[in-house]
């Protein structure tokens, strides 16, 4: 009985361990990205694994990270967090 306890042990330990080491596969069903729960419902007809895509930013992501090299707005009044100075 122990060495059935082992053994369930050691399979579980290890199968956390791969579950952790690997990502999960992702498939594409007509070049749209398709879930295993759909496969699975759907059908596995002309379904494939995707391709690894690749991780170049964006023109968007490029934009937002680079710092601004001049102001965009400027303020006018003070805001409500600002004290007014009498002169």
């Amino acid at each position: 009985m122990s060495l059935i306890v082992a053994t369930a042990a050691a399979i579980s330990m290890a199968g956390a361990a791969t579950s952790f080491a690997a990502e999960l596969p992702t498939y594409e069903a007509s070049g749209l990205p398709i879930s295993p729960v759909q496969i699975g419902v759907l059908g596995a007809a002309h379904v494939q694994q995707s391709q690894v895509t690749t991780t170049a930013p964006s023109p968007h992501q490029r934009s937002v990270l680079t710092p601004r090299t001049q102001r965009t707005a400027t303020a006018a009044a003070p805001g409500r967090n600002e004290r007014r100075t009498a002169n």
